[in-house]
């Protein structure tokens, strides 16, 4: 569809009226049959809770939100990869379903609230434990309130993410308020599934059926170690497809991050093998949707990590610390992972991602990446240790040890966050046509020593379908011909509705130049075009990815900014208050613990009468 069909802010409501009327109405017959449930007027759902619990060896309000979530978190994974590609390829929308992609992504996250409310719905029998009371008299198990309370904020980023679409146009950048919304709080469902199941086993589990059902509403420790891994990875997805918007320095921070968190849990949960168990699912299942992705659909395939050299330093770690000893195994684990981990994947990025790595983020890189790896680590131990089993042994945990780890990854996002440009640089552009829609270009820098040390420089052109064949994203490096003149190494596209931008970025600076931009009437925006020579100043890169985004006051972004900032930390808090009650449940040392302004019953001392 041209691009003039496509509106470049949100969209008319009376286009998303008809499906939000139905997903209301949905809603509506849920909750109801949730409360006619606890009022005992559907006595079929209790016999499909006995089968359930029979089938799969957990409670029902374990077991069936287990097997609702995992298959939401699939489909909206492999929708947000998918949806991410579409974008890459062939620019927005024509409206909010007119690309096949977000069915999955709103399904998904619809199944991810439904699971939370099936989780406290079908809990009639809570015992005590990490068990938690809510306003109207309900009790249900900590995990059911974490995957609501994940699922829930999750799925109000789509509706919200249309209104900031109407505020400030269409920002092309996973990391908006809205699209970290609804990717972190899908991406953390794993965790908080995760601790339902844990739950499930600890009030009542037995070892259940054989059957692939069964197997799938208790998804084993593997598995969503391997999920949490691929939700701890969503945030990379911009430097995975090759058109990041933010720092360079950002892709082994959030890498390190990511290991450290994901394989120390892994590892101090599952025990030997854990860390490259969970990395293999994370490559199984990332491996199966870029081949769908690139291969099926003939998008740009999304490239991911490999985290094994990663997942072997957790594993050498443990014959060197003793994982039952949470911390120090974490701390240990981290730096390995912040040093030989990180040295592993710059290796690899040479050849296995669209921007490799270069020397001019080094050493910064190792710094700050080091320091997430070890704050990750730390709280991968943490999180490991809560989840294990109540007979597992549990070292003492020094009282600043989360509180630091906290800040120091919350530090080093902050550090690498600034995006600086040199406005003042020019390009002298050559174009000479070579072919049908595509042209060399010969580039000529002032000052000529402007990418001498460089993260990258290189003509990146999407949007624009398969014009020129292949897929819709081409990153043309620039080949050095002599001192501050570079040529393409092949043909770039001019023509249709391809945005052409000549990219150049240092650790902590990114700016580009317009090659060509197709006229944009929705926007509004002017024709730049591929003139056979041009003399362009570079701008900050982000004015031209982001086209679209415009309008709104900078006030206005920057409250919305600092209210998901504050919506993570309350959210980031919540899940850790949870997972140390999950902890110290194990010692079975906690009071009931109430959300709302009633009172919580009083536990009966255990062998006393009731």
């Amino acid at each position: 569809m041209a691009v003039a069909d496509k509106p470049a802010r949100g969209v008319d409501l009376a286009q998303v009226l008809p499906v939000t009327a139905v997903l209301l109405t949905l809603g509506a017959a849920v909750l109801v049959g949730c409360v006619l449930y606890r009022r005992g007027r559907l006595p079929v759902v209790d016999r499909v809770a006995d089968w359930a619990a029979r089938e799969s060896g957990l409670p029902a309000w374990a077991a069936i939100p287990a097997l609702v979530s995992s298959l939401s978190l699939l489909t909206a994974g492999f929708g947000f990869y998918w949806d991410v590609a579409v974008h890459i390829d062939n620019g927005r929308d024509s409206s909010p379903f007119g690309t096949p992609a977000h069915w999955p992504i709103v399904l998904g996250l619809c199944g991810l609230a439904l699971a939370g409310i099936l989780a406290i719905t079908l809990d009639k029998n809570t015992d005590g434990g990490a068990a938690v009371h809510l306003p109207g008299g309900l009790q249900c198990s900590l995990g059911a309130v974490l995957v609501l309370l994940c699922g829930s904020v999750s799925l109000a980023g789509f509706p919200l993410d249309d209104l900031w679409h109407n505020a400030f146009g269409q920002d092309v950048t996973l990391w908006s308020p809205t699209h970290i919304q609804m990717i972190g709080g899908a991406s953390l469902t794993t965790l908080a599934t995760w601790v339902l199941i844990e739950e499930g086993r600890r009030r009542g589990g037995t070892v259940g059926s054989r059957t692939l059902v069964a197997r799938l509403m208790r998804p084993s420790a593997l598995s969503m170690a391997g999920a949490f891994l691929i939700g701890l990875s969503t945030l990379q997805d911009e430097f995975d497809m090759g058109v990041p918007q933010f720092n360079a320095v950002y892709h082994p921070i959030l890498i390190a991050l990511a290991a450290g968190i994901g394989l120390t849990a892994a590892r101090v949960r599952i025990g030997p093998g854990g860390a490259l168990k969970a990395v293999l699912f994370f490559l199984l299942v990332r491996g199966v949707w870029a081949l769908v992705i690139g291969a099926g659909f003939g998008l740009t395939s999304p490239h991911m990590p490999l985290y094994l050299a990663e997942a072997l330093l957790v594993e050498g770690t443990a014959l060197l610390v003793a994982p039952n000893r949470q911390i120090r195994f974490g701390a240990v684990a981290g730096a390995l992972i912040g040093t030989v981990g990180m040295a592993a994947e710059y290796a690899y990025s040479q050849v296995g991602f669209p921007l490799p790595w270069q020397g001019v983020i080094f050493p910064e890189a190792y710094v700050l990446a080091f320091i997430a790896a070890v704050s990750g680590g730390v709280l991968g131990a943490l999180i490991g240790r809560a989840l294990l089993p109540e007979q597992a042994p549990r070292a003492a945990t020094p009282r600043l040890a989360a509180g630091l780890a906290f800040a120091g990854a919350l530090a080093v996002i902050a550090v690498a966050l600034p995006i600086g440009s040199n406005t003042g640089y020019q390009a002298a552009v050559t174009v000479t046509p070579a072919g049908p829609h595509t042209a060399d270009l010969l580039v000529k820098l002032d000052p000529p020593s402007m990418a001498d040390d460089v993260a990258w420089f290189n003509v990146t052109s999407w949007q624009g379908g398969d014009l020129v064949g292949g897929t819709g994203l081409q990153i043309t490096p620039m080949q050095k011909v002599s001192d501050g003149v570079y040529r393409t190494a092949h043909p770039v596209p001019v023509d249709g509705d391809y945005k052409s931008v000549l990219r150049l970025a240092t650790s902590r600076a990114q700016q580009a130049v317009p090659v060509y931009l197709p006229e944009d009437k929705a926007i509004p925006a002017e024709l730049v075009p591929a003139a056979p020579h041009f003399v362009r100043s570079f701008v900050p890169d982000q004015t031209i990815l982001q086209r679209e985004a415009v309008g709104g006051s900078d006030t206005l972004k920057s409250i919305a900014y600092a209210v998901l900032g504050l919506l993570a930390l309350l959210w980031i808090a919540t899940l850790s208050l949870g997972l140390r009650r999950l902890d110290r449940s194990a010692a079975h040392d906690l009071s009931p613990l109430t959300i709302g302004l009633l009172r919580p019953a009083r536990r009966t001392p255990a062998g006393a009468s009731a």
